[in-house]
């Protein structure tokens, strides 16, 4: 029981903490509204699945034990986060809720955003490796930690949620839209610099 707290407790208080995901979630919220939000809520939920799965069958210690391939990981991760950070700030697209101009970006695209933001994140991947090597027992089966992962999965997927009905409530989203601008270029320069940030992570 007091393990389940732990992972419980450990994992509330990591999602919620600000990043890469929240950022993501709240722009694509604003920007296309509920349903695209809560796909990109979706696939960041299905991006922790990349992490836990190479974390429990044991690919996370080659990646761990090798600077170049964990260097590599990490610079994908830092140009993923900086191109749609450039992207949004440099974005010119004037939304309204109302526009008939403005183009929907596709199902796929919008779980697809929120997939690779989380499964390119090493902050992601230090804290399920974290959560496996110092909470969760060795001697657990297999098919435990896999529910332990899909309560991982399970608590981004209810927050990120939640974060994308706020911010497309119509109210809510014709406020910030009035702001788009601002609200684009600060959003993007976040994601710049959570982006850089990954680089100061280490395997030591």
């Amino acid at each position: 029981m007091n393990e389940i707290l732990a992972v419980a407790t450990i994992t509330i208080l990591a999602v919620i903490s600000p990043g890469p995901d929240f950022a993501m979630v709240t722009r694509q919220s604003y920007t296309y509204g509920i349903k695209t939000g809560l796909l990109c809520a979706f696939g960041i939920a299905i991006g922790v699945q990349v992490h836990v799965f190479y974390t429990i069958f044991g690919i996370t210690l080659i990646i761990m034990s090798s600077s170049a391939l964990f260097l590599a990981v990490k610079l994908i991760g830092v140009c993923y986060l900086v191109y749609i950070g450039f992207k949004s700030f440099t974005n010119k697209t004037k939304i309204t809720t109302d526009s008939a101009n403005t183009q929907p970006i596709s199902k796929f695209n919008a779980f697809k955003t929120g997939f690779l933001t989380n499964a390119l994140n090493p902050k992601t991947m230090f804290f399920v490796v974290s959560v496996y090597s110092q909470v969760i027992q060795v001697g657990n089966s297999v098919w435990l930690n896999l529910g332990y992962g899909g309560f991982i999965s399970l608590v981004h997927l209810v927050w990120f949620s939640l974060i994308a009905l706020f911010f497309a409530t119509p109210s809510v989203r014709n406020k910030v839209l009035s702001y788009q601008s601002v609200m684009d270029k600060t959003i993007g320069t976040l994601l710049v610099l959570l982006g850089f940030s990954l680089l100061f992570f280490n395997i030591n």
